[in-house]
């Protein structure tokens, strides 16, 4: 799966972490993809992702809950 590097606004990060989720859990990608793809995400874009703390809110609503859990996991075991 393409991913970019840096992401012009929140929506456009979240409508690809969005993609990226659901490759996964329909077994069109490998977990390793899935790890990757959300580190990269995240190492470029830490401030449309993340703010005080929290997943921003643009991205709370794009994702949802089941997907943004999946996020959360990766990002604590990269940490």
């Amino acid at each position: 799966m393409e991913l970019k590097m840096f992401y012009r606004t929140q929506r456009d990060l979240a409508v690809d972490l969005n993609k990226l989720v659901d490759s996964y859990w329909q077994e069109e990608i490998k977990e390793n993809e899935l790890i990757n793809g959300i580190k990269n995400l995240y190492e470029h874009n830490q401030e449309k992702l993340i703010k005080d703390n929290e997943f921003t809110k643009v991205v709370q609503q794009q994702c949802g809950k089941r997907r943004l859990v999946v996020v959360e996991k990766v990002l604590e075991i990269s940490r």
